[in-house]
């Protein structure tokens, strides 16, 4: 358990790798993980009211608008507030981000700046497993056997939005939503950014800083 309740968020555009970063930080340093499109994934299995209307928009190619996700957020964040926690995938918009300032204060945001041309690359050469949002990347985390998910068997698919095509809107998109999430959190003195191409060398510089506000629980040399 890490040593005080941390809220910490890691913001990045789609092939950023902040799924990795934040996955990495949870195992080092206690907290719990908690990604927006795993709780979606969940309400849309359970057919919640909430999932129904999510795959409403997601069939039609839409974004999950505010209101829903801001939704699916603050009732799993009501079920956490004795544990620390690190937020993937949310808040993207300046809503989203002022309804999760009336819930709780972040001590911390991490921002993964990576250049366009890699983003590019990692999400053309990526596929994923629909039903449990395992992402494999053709070119540094490939299947097992191509086309097919390690732990199921079952077939692999590109996401429409994640052909080279749709990739250019996708980011441009995302970089239009978060931009005043950015200079929010840069106003409150809490925005770290990290600029790079690869996770690995980006990561040791985030260890420091989260070293900085929780004990980790256990050092990196033990991995």
């Amino acid at each position: 358990m890490a040593s005080r309740l941390l809220r910490a968020v890691v913001l990045g555009p789609p092939g950023s790798g902040k799924g990795t970063v934040c996955e990495r930080i949870a195992k080092s340093f206690g907290l719990q993980h908690l990604s927006s499109g795993h709780f979606l994934r969940e309400n849309i299995r359970a057919s919640s009211e909430v999932g129904i209307l999510a795959k409403q928009y997601l069939e039609r190619g839409l974004l999950v608008p505010d209101h829903v996700i801001t939704r699916v957020m603050m009732t799993e964040l009501e079920n956490m507030q004795s544990q620390p926690w690190i937020l993937d995938g949310f808040p993207r918009t300046l809503v989203q981000a002022e309804a999760l300032n009336r819930i709780c204060e972040l001590d911390l945001v991490i921002s993964l700046n990576i250049p366009f041309e890699t983003l590019k690359d990692r999400l053309s050469a990526r596929w994923i497993h629909p039903t449990s949002g395992r992402v494999y990347n053709l070119e540094f985390n490939p299947p097992q056997v191509h086309g097919v998910d390690d732990i199921t068997g079952e077939p692999l698919i590109q996401r429409e939005d994640d052909k080279p095509e749709a990739v250019a809107a996708r980011l441009r998109k995302y970089k239009d939503a978060t931009k005043s999430v950015i200079e929010l959190y840069k106003s409150r003195g809490v925005l770290h950014s990290f600029s790079g191409t690869e996770t690995n060398k980006i990561w040791p510089y985030v260890y420091t800083l989260v070293s900085s506000k929780v004990s980790p629980i256990h050092t990196e040399e033990e991995d």
